[in-house]
């Protein structure tokens, strides 16, 4: 099991639309919206490091985002 949690930027005005996007993508577990530096916080929880890649792209992909920042974390 791997975690990632990614801080989000969205283009301003368009936070609903983005949060409904980010709730479709499978591997996100929440969704956070935030005020300060970024927009949202965004849970991921996959089986692998690839599919947590596979899911940063996808949120990428998006026209809403403008850019992320991915932490991933680790078992101890």
């Amino acid at each position: 099991m791997v975690i990632g949690v990614s801080m989000i930027n969205v283009l301003p005005g368009y936070e609903k639309a983005a949060y409904r996007e980010l709730k479709n993508i499978e591997g996100i577990k929440d969704v956070y919206h935030v005020f300060g530096e970024y927009d949202f916080v965004v849970i991921i929880d996959v089986k692998d490091l690839s599919i947590l890649n596979s899911v940063v792209d996808k949120i990428r992909e998006s026209e809403n985002v403008t850019a992320t920042q991915t932490i991933v974390g680790a078992e101890l």
